[in-house]
């Protein structure tokens, strides 16, 4: 800072202009890249997603045909280390039949409706079915060993 600064009853005139020509001279010689700012609020953003959230996709083609016209919803869900594909059936009492799979050895595997929690666990290839689910937002929560962290992967809520 120069003398001429407001700590000593002047102006902070000097400084700006020193300040400014440092600057000019900085983004002429080392830009700032184009797209950082944009890569920051993503990296910022995404903090944390994986262990927090799965992401969810909806698959839009069908997978087969099988059990004929009835209404039935493919979703699958991953966190870049397990993933749970989820086929969801109306059954013909009017409630829903959610058959799962997930691709790691896991321990009970939870489907949770507000305060109602259901639990079963996935056979030797990774199914599990849950019967019998009614009408609302649900999500599927499992206990999954990667190495030697046990870790618990939960999906967004979905609507049943």
């Amino acid at each position: 800072m120069s003398e001429n600064d407001g700590a000593n009853g002047g102006d902070n005139h000097e400084d700006a202009e020193l300040f400014a020509q440092l600057r000019s001279l900085w983004r002429g010689v080392d830009p700032m890249p184009a797209a950082l700012i944009d890569r920051m609020i993503a990296t910022v953003a995404a903090e944390g997603l994986f262990e927090e959230y799965a992401l969810l996709t909806l698959i839009d083609e069908p997978l087969g045909a099988v059990r004929g016209d009835a209404d039935a919803l493919t979703l699958q869900f991953s966190d870049g280390t397990t993933s749970i594909l989820l086929h969801v059936t109306r059954t013909a009492t009017g409630a829903h039949r959610v058959d799962g799979w997930v691709d790691s050895t896991s321990g009970a595997i939870e489907l949770v409706q507000g305060e109602r929690i259901r639990t079963t666990t996935a056979n030797d290839t990774g199914r599990f079915v849950f019967d019998d689910v009614p009408d609302g937002l649900a999500l599927v929560r499992l206990t999954t060993t990667v190495g030697d962290q046990e870790r618990t992967v939960s999906t967004p809520q979905f609507e049943l």
